[in-house]
C-alpha cells in the first residue's frame, strides 16, 4: 500500500533504497532507439495509425489502445516515444552473447515488419531531415511538452526528433555500487565521443558531433546528480537529493497532469500542493528524471550514447559490460 510522505527525510530515505537495489552483477540489457521514416519519402511525415499498423500485435497501447502488445520472438518490447521513434527493450540476460543474440533477432523481426510497411529505420541519433512533429499524445507527454517548453525549444527537439542506446548494467553488491557508478560517470564524455552520431538536424548540420546531447545539455531534468569520482561513496543519499530538489514534470491526478511550475518534489513533501505525494507518486516522479546514468533499481542506465549506424550498436555495449567486467578494470578506467 503506497504510505503518504511527510517530510523529506523519508522521502530521501525511500529513493536511495529503491534506486540502489544491490547483489552480485550478474545480467545486463540494452534498450535500441531508431527515428522511423517512410522508405521512399524520409521527408514525408508519419503517420501513428500506419506506424500501429506495421507494428501490429507489438503496437503498445499508447498508439493503439486494444493492442495485446505482445513481445517480438526473442523477448524485446517495443515502445513509442512521442515522435513516433520505435524502442526495442530486451528482457534482462545472463552474458553478453545472449544479449547480442536477443536483441539481433528482435531487430531484424522488427525491420522487416516496418519494411513491409513501406518504413524504414533510421540509424541516427537526431532526424537528419524533418521538423519536429508530436505523433503520440498522452497526459505524460503533454504535461513533459508544456513543461519543457517553458525552458526552451531543446525540449520539443529532444521528445520528437532524436534517438538513442541506452544500455544497463547491474548496480552491484553494495560495496561496488560506488565504483560502477563513478566509473560510468567519468568515462561517459570519452563514450558519447567515440559514439556520436547526430551532427544533423533537421536538414542542417549543427556544429555539434552529438547534437542530441547538446539538446540535452538544455533541459534541466538532465542535470548530473553529485558523483565521487573515486568510488569512495555509496551514490544512494546524493542521488535522493538531488532528485527531491528537480521540478515536478507532472502530477498524475485525473487526466491533467500538468505540475505547478518550480515545485519541486521537496516542496510537495512540504506540502506546497493540495494533497500530499505517496511512495507510489515519488517512484513516478523517479521515471521522469533523465540523468546520463539512471539508478534503476538492480541497474544502472546509462544514457548518454547516441542511437548507431546499423551493424554498430553492439560496440558500446560491449564496452560498457567489459568496464564492469570487473572490479580491477572498473577502478583502471
Amino acid at each position: 500500500m503506497p504510505a503518504e510522505l511527510h517530510d523529506r527525510a523519508a522521502a530521501e530515505a525511500y529513493v536511495a533504497s529503491v534506486c540502489f537495489k544491490h547483489g552480485p552483477p550478474r545480467r545486463l540489457g540494452v534498450e535500441l532507439e531508431w527515428i522511423v521514416c517512410h522508405a521512399h519519402d524520409p521527408g514525408g511525415a508519419l503517420d501513428a495509425a500506419q506506424l500501429a499498423d506495421a507494428l501490429g500485435d507489438h503496437a503498445p497501447r499508447s498508439i493503439r489502445p486494444d493492442s495485446p502488445h505482445h513481445e517480438l520472438p526473442a523477448g524485446s518490447t517495443v515502445t513509442v516515444e512521442p515522435g513516433g521513434q520505435v524502442e526495442i527493450s530486451t528482457p534482462p540476460c545472463r552474458s553478453l552473447s545472449e544479449l547480442l543474440a536477443v536483441a539481433t533477432g528482435d531487430t531484424e523481426a522488427l525491420t522487416r515488419r516496418l519494411e513491409q510497411a513501406g518504413l524504414r529505420l533510421l540509424h541516427s541519433g537526431t532526424d537528419p531531415v524533418r521538423a519536429p512533429s508530436r505523433l503520440v499524445r498522452s497526459p505524460r507527454y503533454d504535461a513533459m511538452h508544456d513543461h519543457y517548453h517553458r525552458e526552451g525549444p531543446s525540449g520539443h527537439l529532444m521528445m520528437c526528433s532524436t534517438a538513442a542506446q541506452q544500455v544497463a548494467l547491474d548496480v552491484g553488491t553494495a560495496g561496488q555500487a560506488g565504483l560502477r557508478w563513478a566509473a560510468l560517470h567519468a568515462t561517459g564524455p570519452v563514450l558519447a565521443a567515440v559514439f556520436a552520431n547526430s551532427a544533423v538536424l533537421g536538414g542542417g548540420a549543427t556544429g555539434h558531433a552529438s547534437t542530441r546531447l547538446h539538446l540535452w545539455s538544455g533541459i534541466g531534468r538532465a542535470a548530473h546528480p553529485p558523483v565521487d569520482l573515486t568510488g569512495r561513496t555509496h551514490p544512494g543519499a546524493g542521488y535522493a537529493r538531488h532528485a527531491l530538489d528537480l521540478p515536478l514534470l507532472c502530477v498524475r491526478r485525473g487526466d491533467d497532469w500538468h505540475a505547478p511550475p518550480d515545485r519541486t518534489f521537496a516542496d510537495w513533501v512540504a506540502g506546497a500542493l493540495p494533497t500530499r505525494p505517496t511512495t507510489d507518486d515519488l517512484d513516478y516522479h523517479l521515471t521522469t528524471l533523465f540523468p546520463p546514468v539512471r539508478p534503476c533499481g538492480r541497474y544502472l542506465e546509462v544514457r548518454y550514447l547516441d542511437a548507431q549506424p546499423a551493424g554498430r550498436w553492439a560496440l558500446p555495449v560491449a564496452v560498457l559490460a567489459a568496464l564492469l567486467a570487473d572490479d580491477a578494470t572498473t577502478a583502471a578506467a
